[in-house]
């Protein structure tokens, strides 16, 4: 992202400690449904969950290095993991693609975008609404194919965009499940 045009809040959503996080919840939450399943031991997941990073960012430069040499971002992670956890680790990305993690983790950053946006967007309603309230006999002009039409005021035109961003909060809030 841009960081001038991003906003912290939504940067950090698709930094790569965020992501590495979500491909580890990923990881322990496959290694505990093998566990469930008799396939892990329910110790190693124990000890998986035990010993894995809370906080990922001192990890990216480690998985960046390499990922440098191995030219693969999940084997760069799994790697990086595995020297972390020790030999538990051996159970990490048992059965998965890369595009498993991959995807799953992609489908929970846009979830917590939408969050972020729906939460804003609530905050845009809100004002809309108190604004056309406030500007319902504000009069203006107006208009229709581009020119000037009869007189309206500035609270029915605010409120018009309301409806607008009300049905467009719909949308996302349907996408976002």
């Amino acid at each position: 992202m841009i960081p001038r045009y991003s906003r912290p809040k939504m940067a950090a959503i698709w930094e790569p400690a965020n992501r590495f996080a979500i491909w580890l919840k990923i990881e322990v939450l496959a290694c505990e449904a093998w566990a469930e399943l008799g396939v892990v031991p329910k110790e190693a997941v124990a000890e998986i969950k035990a010993k894995a990073p809370t906080d990922m960012t001192p990890l990216v430069p480690r998985i960046d290095e390499i990922e440098r040499r191995t030219r693969h971002d999940v084997v760069a992670f799994t790697e990086a993991i595995a020297e972390r956890i020790g030999p538990a680790s051996r159970y990490i990305h048992l059965g998965l693609t890369s595009s498993d993690v991959l995807d799953t983790c992609l489908a929970c950053q846009m979830q917590q975008a939408a969050d972020l946006l729906l939460e804003d967007v609530a905050a845009l309603e809100a004002v809309l609404a108190a604004l056309a309230v406030k500007h319902k006999r504000t009069p203006m002009i107006g208009r229709t194919h581009g020119i000037h039409a009869e007189p309206t005021t500035f609270g029915l035109k605010l409120a018009m965009w309301l409806v607008e961003v009300r049905r467009a909060t719909e949308r996302l809030t349907r996408a976002r499940e």
